[in-house]
């Protein structure tokens, strides 16, 4: 796909790698759309792109809301880039997770995807053309324990990613998923109940990751040129990956045995 010309809708883009996703692609394409449940955050990273020469616009859009989208869509449009960025961080092994959280996970970050599409790939695939970026998560890929709605939600926008990709291939439309590990974002503020030692040990690994939002936005943006349909933005997270997929048992080891020190580490 070439950005250039193009029109683009980028969900949660208020804070975090959606910000830095709505500034990159303002330098490349016509128009970006700059969404968020926070209106006034839309507006600051909107103002931020016109003050940098591009062309954006703001609107307030709650991803969990099937009537704000058709809304959305009645205003804006088709658009030729849709990007499903916004999310929320949930912890806890199942036992200690509650209904509310696994409606939330579900609603928020599997359903906002799935509402996102359904509301503007249809008119992609009318025009024959388009492309969909999906925020996943290392997460829903590797499966560690302690964080089993999340994983479970995130595993889900990577399944939904990859069937849609087979069926709009003949249309001409692309679709792309980013599964990334830890970065320096705004994730710990969407973490209901977590603990506070749980917070400031994801803070550590994010600050400590030696990858920024900018990196996983420049990848995303090559994925898209490309139409490459998985994006892992960590040199490590490969190798990890295809262990996995060669060596599933192997892999399930190593998990259950790290959980094992850190469980020894946490009781000594």
């Amino acid at each position: 796909m070439k950005l250039s010309g193009s029109t683009v809708l980028v969900t949660g883009a208020g804070s975090g790698l959606g910000r830095v996703l709505a500034l990159d692609l303002a330098r490349k394409s016509r128009l970006v759309w700059v969404t968020d449940r926070d209106a006034a955050s839309a507006e600051q990273v909107a103002a931020e792109i016109t003050r940098a020469g591009g062309t954006a616009r703001a609107r307030a859009l709650d991803v969990s809301d099937w009537q704000a989208w058709r809304e959305a869509h009645e205003e804006l449009g088709p658009v030729d880039l849709l990007v499903n960025n916004a999310g929320v961080a949930d912890l806890g092994p199942l036992v200690d997770t509650d209904p509310q959280q696994w409606d939330r996970q579900l609603d928020i970050n599997l359903m906002g995807v799935v509402r996102g599409c359904r509301t503007f790939v249809p008119e992609m695939v009318q025009q024959r053309k388009g492309h969909v970026l999906n925020i996943a998560s290392m997460a829903g890929l590797a499966m560690a324990p302690g964080m089993i709605s999340y994983n479970t939600a995130k595993a889900a926008v990577v399944a939904f990613s990859e069937s849609l990709r087979v069926e709009v291939a003949l249309e001409g439309v692309g679709v792309s998923v980013c599964c990334p590990a830890f970065f320096r974002t705004n994730l710990t503020d969407s973490m209901d109940g977590a603990s506070p030692a749980m917070v400031a040990r994801i803070q550590k690994w994010m600050d400590t990751s030696g990858v920024t939002a900018e990196d996983v936005s420049t990848a995303c943006l090559k994925a898209i040129e490309r139409n490459d349909f998985m994006i892992l933005t960590h040199p490590e997270t490969w190798k990890y990956w295809m262990m996995k997929r060669i060596m599933p048992e192997r892999y399930r080891t190593q998990l259950i045995d790290r959980e094992r020190k850190r469980r020894a580490k946490r009781s000594s």
